[in-house]
Parts: C-alpha cells; sequence; structure tokens
C-alpha cells in the first residue's frame, strides 16, 4: 500500500455545525462562553475567572447567566476573579483612595533619616488569612 500524500487536515470534512466560538458547558446551553470554571478540590474551591486562552479536559466554559448563577456544594467557596482588560468603573472607594493619595502628596514630609542613617522604609505586607496555597495580604498602616 502506498503512503497518503495529503495531510489528515486537508482531507477532514468541512461541517457547518462546529463552531470557532467556545459555547457554554451546560447542557442544552449554546450561548458564548465568558468565563471558566476550575475546582480546586484540595482547598473545597471552586474558581471562575475569564475566558481560558484554551480549553482544558477538567475546566467548564460558561456563559454571562450561567456564571453569574453559578453555586458551589455546601462547604465549599467560590472564588470569582475578574477580567482586568474588561471594562472597570470607579467605586467610591477608588474615589475616596484617589482624595486620600493627593492629600498625603500635598502634606509636608519630614525629610529627616531614621536611625542607622536609612531613609524610610515600607514595612512588608501582612498576611491576614490562609486557605490552602492562596494568601490575603494587607497592606501595611502608615
Amino acid at each position: 500500500m502506498g503512503e497518503s500524500r495529503r495531510s489528515p487536515l486537508k482531507s477532514a470534512v468541512p461541517s457547518n455545525i462546529v463552531s470557532p466560538v467556545r459555547r457554554c458547558s451546560r447542557t442544552a446551553c449554546g450561548r458564548p462562553a465568558v468565563a471558566t470554571l476550575t475546582y480546586v478540590y484540595a482547598d473545597s474551591t471552586a474558581v471562575l475567572g475569564p475566558l481560558a486562552t484554551y480549553a482544558e479536559p477538567h475546566c467548564y466554559d460558561l456563559c454571562a447567566e450561567h456564571g453569574e448563577r453559578l453555586t458551589a456544594p455546601r462547604g465549599w467557596e467560590v472564588v470569582r476573579l475578574t477580567d482586568p482588560s474588561g471594562p472597570t468603573h470607579p467605586s467610591g472607594d477608588d474615589l475616596e483612595a484617589l482624595a486620600n493619595a493627593v492629600r498625603e502628596a500635598a502634606r509636608p514630609h519630614d525629610r529627616a533619616p531614621q536611625a542607622g542613617g536609612r531613609g524610610p522604609r515600607a514595612a512588608d505586607p501582612v498576611e491576614v488569612a490562609r486557605r490552602g496555597h492562596l494568601r490575603v495580604l494587607r497592606s501595611p498602616e502608615p
């Protein structure tokens, strides 16, 4: 038998059924996927984040509606990660933080070096909580 010179992709039958757009993994839902759900079994955590760059075997793509309605089993925690490239709207906290930063910049500072001849040093962040390999850090108080 002779070996075929055609590549497997060129010999495939074109189909109008398969869409290049990733769809929601929920049964009977044909909406486009916007988020990816991953389970971290060791931490009893369900992580819902932006749509992954490629489909993973143990991850689930969800549409906006199913992503919003997602609940986890009893005793599990849902962590929702936001898409940093998506549009964000300033909150009241953001405006307050901006006002505080402007006030701090306008306040005169003591320029004298601290003991030991070194300038002021920012303290390290403080670990507030830990769940498995995830840590919550808080900025030190000034």
